[in-house]
């Protein structure tokens, strides 16, 4: 293990479980919509819309709902948000969650760091075994508590900070380029997420742990 790093950071949605956007092109399918019309509308003004807004728990669900349906409706398009919250559950990644019980077995600290959005007095959807696996990370850093959410800089500051450690000593993974953007300018090394087992060999290249064997 290198010397330099220090911690491990995680996304959750789209790296420790399955990606929603495979939920989101069957549901446009199914419903007669363009291909990638959920995606555009989150793209669209992405620091102050309904899904930013949600995120940072400045709405509730309903709030986001109509907001989300207005947002389409401008794209000259009729969905449903609540439909489209429901599609946010995906699976947990077996290999993700094994790696991240090697890597909470030895020295190197591990945070999640997860845009969500709160359900009832809770965090996000739940999925079977999320709460196993949250209870190993040292610490849960979400936008829904925090009330900042990636890719703001500011996210990244205070959970290094929480964390402990300074962006030369952290790994961040996530799925989304913006996200790992603004972490890679501050001086994190970064993993884009497109497969598991690319992103675990990367990530064993960098920590020197082996991860999956």
């Amino acid at each position: 293990m290198t010397t330099q790093i220090r911690a491990v950071l995680f996304d959750f949605g789209g790296v420790v479980t399955t990606s929603p956007f495979d939920a989101f092109a069957r549901y446009e399918e199914a419903n007669g919509l363009p291909p990638g019309l959920i995606r555009r509308i989150n793209s669209t003004n992405p620091d102050d819309n309904a899904w930013a807004r949600l995120e940072r728990s400045e709405v509730d669900r309903a709030g986001f709902a109509e907001l989300f349906e207005g947002e389409a409706r401008a794209l000259g398009h009729e969905l449903s948000g609540a439909a489209v919250l429901e599609l946010l559950a995906g699976d947990l990644r077996p290999e993700m969650v094994e790696a991240i019980r090697r890597i909470a077995d030895s020295p190197l600290r591990l945070a999640c760091l997860t845009n969500n959005f709160r359900q009832g007095s809770h965090g996000t959807h739940p999925v079977a075994g999320e709460t196993d696996v949250k209870s190993l990370f040292d610490h849960m850093i979400e936008s829904a508590v925090i009330g900042i959410r990636k890719p703001e800089p500011e996210f990244y500051r205070k959970a290094l900070e929480i964390v402990g450690v300074e962006a030369s000593e952290a790994v961040f993974l996530d799925d989304l380029g913006i996200n790992l953007k603004p972490a890679r300018v501050m001086g994190m090394t970064t993993i884009k997420v497109v497969d598991a087992d690319q992103a675990l060999a990367e990530l064993e290249a960098v920590i020197g742990l082996d991860l999956r064997s």
